[in-house]
């Protein structure tokens, strides 16, 4: 997994920035339920996109350009604004254990809407990595006093799947120009979609406090404007069925900082749940098989074709490979 990707630098190197961003976002639930006003998801989605995206206009002083205007709002709204506000009601209606489950379905409707958007392959090994998260997340964070909310749990299952459309549409429109540019495009969109609807569902916004103040600042400025571009570079070079099971990293941090900050104790049995998370995150980042072999053929050079172990007719066919190796005596 050393290898360089499109001239970006190593693939791990590229995976620790993409991963840095569910990572922060991990943070997330500590600091709405400690910094920000409770009850207002879709005041909180807008705050924390809009202001991030006008840093980055200001910054980019970039606009999109023909079809990028409607693309830009059509993902904006689905990895940014839907995805946000859906996952604020979740958090607000749900015990933090069950929005997280349901939402680390993620990983396994991206393979899925990417079979049909992108001809990818459903494999059996990411299939079982992607169950092996959702279980993994519900040992870690589930409670047996849990209750159920019919609401939130139709906003789980919905940011889940605004996040998997929106990030497999990423990688099928690919982006036009810089990464920042595309980040600012998209917060900005999403923000502007969900703002009237929070003056129209929610009202005026209160007057904030110091800590509300500082919960945003962070939510917006390193929870999103410092993460989407590395999380958009991420699924650009990794691929979205790979970069979609670094989402998982979410409910890990958050667990650990229930922990440390909060004062939370593990259970054995939330310990499974984490060594089974990391288990399927690190599963997903394994390249398919058939990404494997292109990258073999096209590392030889026309030098050494003839020791290539693909060249010839056969090449992608593992049966035929393994008949042009010579026998032993």
């Amino acid at each position: 997994m050393s290898h360089d990707t499109k001239g970006q630098g190593p693939r791990w190197w590229l995976t620790t920035q993409a991963a840095l961003a569910p990572a922060v976002w991990g943070s997330t639930y500590l600091v709405t339920t400690q910094l920000l006003p409770g009850g207002r998801p879709l005041l909180d989605s807008a705050m924390r996109a809009l202001p991030a995206g006008l840093v980055l206009l200001a910054l980019t002083r970039s606009l999109p350009t023909g079809s990028w205007w409607w693309r830009s709002l059509v993902l904006g709204t689905l990895n940014i604004g839907a995805f946000n506000a859906l996952l604020f009601v979740a958090a607000y209606r749900l015990p933090g254990g069950i929005a997280a489950t349901l939402i680390a379905f993620q990983p396994l409707a991206v393979a899925v809407l990417a079979v049909g958007v992108l001809g990818e392959r459903l494999s059996s090994r990411r299939l079982l990595a992607g169950l092996a998260g959702v279980v993994g997340v519900g040992l870690l964070v589930l409670r047996s006093d849990a209750r159920l909310d019919a609401v939130g749990i139709a906003a789980a299952l919905g940011a889940a799947a605004s996040l998997a459309t929106g990030v497999v549409l990423t990688q099928r429109w690919g982006r036009p120009g810089g990464v920042l540019s595309f980040a600012a495009w998209q917060l900005s969109a999403g923000g502007l979609v969900v703002a009237p609807l929070a003056l129209v569902v929610e009202g005026w916004p209160p007057a904030f406090s110091a800590s509300n103040l500082a919960g945003y600042a962070y939510l917006s400025l390193i929870g999103a404007a410092l993460t989407y571009p590395l999380w958009f570079r991420g699924i650009a070079q990794l691929g979205a069925s790979v970069a979609s099971f670094l989402a998982l990293l979410s409910p890990l941090v958050a667990a650990v900082l229930g922990a440390v900050v909060l004062g939370e104790v593990f259970s054995p049995w939330q310990g499974v749940g984490f060594l089974v998370v990391l288990g399927s995150i690190l599963a997903g980042q394994l390249a398919p098989r058939e990404r494997r072999a292109a990258r073999a053929e096209s590392a030889c050079s026309p030098e050494r074709h003839s020791q290539c172990p693909h060249s010839g007719e056969g090449a992608a066919d593992p049966v035929n490979t393994a008949a042009q190796v010579p026998r032993s005596r």
